[in-house]
């Protein structure tokens, strides 16, 4: 892999150099390096582009990665990712795209990850996106997750996109069982002419089932955001989402809730919040030392912790 190719993967997976454990690195619309473990397979699509990964029942303490990474200009792609993970798993997976564009052509990563998740579970799942370049062509990135949890068993996902990507459309979507959750944490920012869209729907099917999506959201410059989250109670269940947002120049944010209680003993609770950096909170940092545009930044970087 060239340097360009490698500072995307430190980006987007924390990674310098080649990972323990199961790994699918994908560079340029192919495979760039694959390993696989006594317990995890990672095996290519004959359909499609994509690849299924196959967890066994009982895997504790092992984590797969699988970042994807684009540095030509002009290559656009669809991947499908399957996840099958068994009972009594504890496992982590990494995964995330970088696009490096120079060029003046559109570079543009799609990716549908589903998920199916045994029974007593537990599975961690991080997504970053980041886009860089000079080139005039646009960095596109369009991310699905669909996630099926099984009896008992927990996934936490958070998922990050902090700079360079010109437009997305994030999509995630849960079907939760009997007393398995879901915990949905997201991180964003947008600037210049930057368009996001994220859209979070999740149904509570099974009885003691529970989801928390919580979304950070900084909007810069003439950069525009939607979020949009739906739950649906279908049994005993409890569910809360949240947004909250920092509004800065000319930049646009929506939030768009919406709760449907099906069941008598669904418990949903929705939460937003949209707003600019207070004035005395700029001005105390600068009594400090700061500039106003380095107190702005401590004050959103704070925020996104």
């Amino acid at each position: 892999m060239d340097q360009i190719q490698k500072t995307l993967l430190e980006e987007i997976a924390d990674l310098h150099e080649v990972p323990a454990g199961a790994y699918n690195i994908r560079a340029n619309g192919e495979m760039a390096g694959r390993n696989t473990t006594a317990n995890i397979d990672i095996v290519t699509k004959e359909d499609k582009q994509g690849i299924d990964i196959i967890i066994k029942s009982g895997t504790k303490n092992e984590s797969v990665h699988i970042p994807v990474v684009l540095s030509q200009s002009g290559i656009e792609e669809m991947v499908y990712n399957d996840f099958h993970i068994g009972d009594d798993c504890d496992v982590t997976i990494v995964a995330g795209c970088g696009i490096h564009n120079g060029g003046d052509k559109k570079s543009q990563h799609d990716g549908i990850h589903s998920f199916f998740i045994g029974k007593n579970s537990k599975v961690k799942y991080v997504e970053k996106h980041y886009g860089q370049g000079d080139g005039s062509g646009e960095r596109i990135m369009n991310p699905q997750t669909i996630i099926e949890i099984g009896e008992d068993s927990y996934m936490e996902m958070e998922t990050v996109q902090i700079k360079g990507v010109d437009s997305t459309d994030r999509i995630t979507k849960a079907r939760l069982a009997d007393r398995a959750s879901v915990k949905v944490i997201e991180k964003l920012v947008t600037h210049g002419k930057q368009y996001a869209r994220t859209y979070f729907e999740v149904e509570m099917d099974g009885e003691d089932s529970s989801a928390n999506v919580i979304s950070r959201a900084v909007a810069r410059d003439e950069s525009y955001q939607i979020f949009l989250a739906k739950m649906n109670g279908n049994n005993k269940c409890a569910g809360h989402s949240e947004c909250d947002a920092i509004i800065m120049d000319n930049a646009k944010i929506s939030a768009i809730p919406e709760i449907t209680a099906n069941n008598l003993d669904a418990q949903l609770i929705h939460e937003a919040a949209i707003g600019k950096i207070a004035g005395e909170q700029i001005v105390k940092l600068m009594t400090l030392g700061l500039t106003e545009a380095e107190a702005e930044e401590q004050i959103v970087n704070g925020f996104l912790k």
